[in-house]
């Protein structure tokens, strides 16, 4: 898997990184296998409507557009997308599901589909298809695509991003560490030390549905407990939860004002602006760190490490999953499937996931020529393995 790194990616802007995205896929054809396309009829009159998260790159729904437009170019359907804030995407899901009107398709996040499964149109005939033409699906991708217990497939993951440690060095360096410490009492004292020095870690906790959700489930996992174990049933009362929260008493203290409200646009605002010098986060906020040229310094001064082990084997970090879903009551889910098929075909898909820059990461393995995770001098995830 080849990885860009960040700075010498990022000497593009991010129109050029666009362009230069769809050249590259050009050039080096992704790898396909043979597989016949399911081919259903397109409704007469169809017209279909999408919501999506907001975008943090520019690329993401610039590139989405244009597959979008280029879907209508082919099949004269109409396809209206709609960017909605992270904050705001989970409600207007439970709404669409609940009342049965609405859009024909949300992409929400990795477990949306699960909690209205029986609201949903199984997509298996359109993942098999791709799993087979593009060398088959990657983890991560079949637990949230799949009904649980079954092969059946009621969300198309479209990607994945990673939520690594962001930070100042130099802030770091100063408190005396060279990295980011990989045990819960080191990084608790790095935290201290940051305070100290009116430097301070933050860390959203209430209302990011990326970040906020990221490092609850860093906290726990990464005192060895678990949401559900592997049958699938709630396994959150646990003496490792109970750690977890006891951990959390000590190292929220350490943390920036108003972490609680935090949404998930708010630490890289925090960060900007030299009130957070600690955070998890997307590759998106060195994207605008370094492509603004107040903000250009503190992009040099920054580094990316995976969230600490605790006492877990390894970095227990997770991707946020985009997670497409077909309503039972579109009027035209045979020209929704052909779409959402074609986003995912790599003449679409590889110039979008390579426009990103590592923002999203790949969900089927034949698809990975992209850049997957956040490319750093440090440390990388691949957010779908």
């Amino acid at each position: 898997m080849q990885i860009i790194h960040r700075r010498a990616a990022l000497k593009l802007g991010l129109s050029a990184a666009a362009l230069a995205a769809t050249q590259a896929s050009a050039q080096a054809p992704i790898a396909t296998a043979p597989a016949t396309a399911p081919s259903p009829a397109i409704e007469n009159g169809a017209t279909l409507r999408m919501l999506r998260p907001v975008r943090f790159v520019q690329p993401d729904e610039e590139v989405f557009r244009a597959n979008a437009a280029k879907f209508t170019q082919k099949t004269g359907v109409q396809v209206r997308i709609d960017f909605v804030g992270w904050e705001d995407i989970t409600q207007q899901t439970a709404v669409t599901a609940n009342t049965g009107a609405g859009p024909d398709m949300i992409i929400g996040f990795g477990d949306a589909p699960h909690i209205y499964a029986d609201k949903l149109v199984e997509t298996t005939d359109v993942a098999e298809y791709l799993g087979q033409r593009y060398g088959g699906w990657l983890a991560l991708a079949q637990k949230y695509g799949k009904r649980h217990g079954t092969n059946n497939w009621i969300g198309l993951p479209f990607g994945a991003s990673s939520g690594p440690t962001v930070y100042r060095k130099s802030a770091v360096n100063a408190a005396g560490f060279n990295a980011i410490p990989e045990d819960h009492a080191g990084f608790l004292d790095l935290c201290k030390k940051l305070k100290v020095a009116n430097k301070p870690a933050g860390y959203a906790l209430g209302n990011a549905v990326g970040d906020g959700n990221g490092f609850a489930n860093w906290l726990v996992w990464s005192h060895g407990g678990y949401l559900v174990d592997e049958e699938g049933k709630v396994a959150i009362n646990s003496k490792e939860t109970i750690a977890s929260l006891n951990y959390l008493k000590e190292l929220y203290p350490t943390f920036a004002q108003g972490t609680l409200a935090w949404g998930d646009i708010s630490n890289n605002r925090a960060y900007a602006a030299n009130e957070c010098w600690m955070t998890s986060n997307g590759v998106s906020l060195y994207f605008s760190l370094k492509n603004d040229p107040a903000t250009a310094p503190i992009a040099a001064d920054t580094e990316h490490q995976l969230l600490p082990k605790g006492v877990a084997a390894g970095a227990p970090m997770a991707g946020l999953t985009l997670n497409a879903m077909l309503f039972k009551h579109s009027r035209y889910p045979n020209a929704s499937k052909a779409f959402l098929q074609f986003m995912l075909e790599h003449e679409q898909y590889d110039p979008w996931l390579n426009a990103n820059l590592g923002y999203w990461a790949h969900p089927l393995a034949n698809t990975g020529r992209a850049r997957s995770g956040p490319a750093t001098r440090r440390s990388r995830s691949s957010a779908t393995r």
